[in-house]
């Protein structure tokens, strides 16, 4: 299980040190993808099996569901950790969620979520203003 938030920073080369919690989960490898409001999703070899029997179950002819496969299915990427816990991001997924040099690893359950900084706190602080309305509307 995925929780929590940790601050790390990319390397010249693209590489982001894995928060050590997570290392042995997806020490066997895991999938970074474009995710939705311009972060990128980690999932484990697992995870991302499930989600890509739920993305084959969409209507092909329906084009909302052609570009969601598409965006989650054609960005994605495997990774591997290296021996000192990073992984390479590669450019095309650092430069669709903005990432510069300071990220954001939040941790959501059954997937990891990389923000860039910047654009995390400005999520984060829209949300946490709303987050009142947000729960009475899902009933939480």
């Amino acid at each position: 299980m995925f929780i929590g938030e940790y601050s790390h920073s990319i390397d010249n080369k693209g590489r982001m040190a894995v928060p050590v919690k997570f290392r042995k989960i997806l020490k066997k490898g895991a999938i970074v993808t474009r995710g939705l409001d311009n972060c990128l999703f980690v999932y484990t070899q697992e995870e991302w099996k499930k989600m890509v029997e739920k993305i084959s179950q969409l209507p092909l002819d329906q084009q909302k569901s052609r570009a969601f496969a598409r965006l989650m299915l054609a960005g994605a990427m495997d990774v591997q950790l290296d021996f000192q816990g990073r992984i390479l991001i590669p450019e095309y997924l650092r430069k669709f969620a903005t990432i510069k040099k300071e990220t954001i690893v939040a941790g959501l359950y059954s997937r990891l979520e990389i923000w860039d900084k910047n654009s995390w706190e400005k999520y984060q602080a829209a949300t946490e203003k709303d987050s009142v309305k947000i729960a009475e509307e899902l009933g939480v």
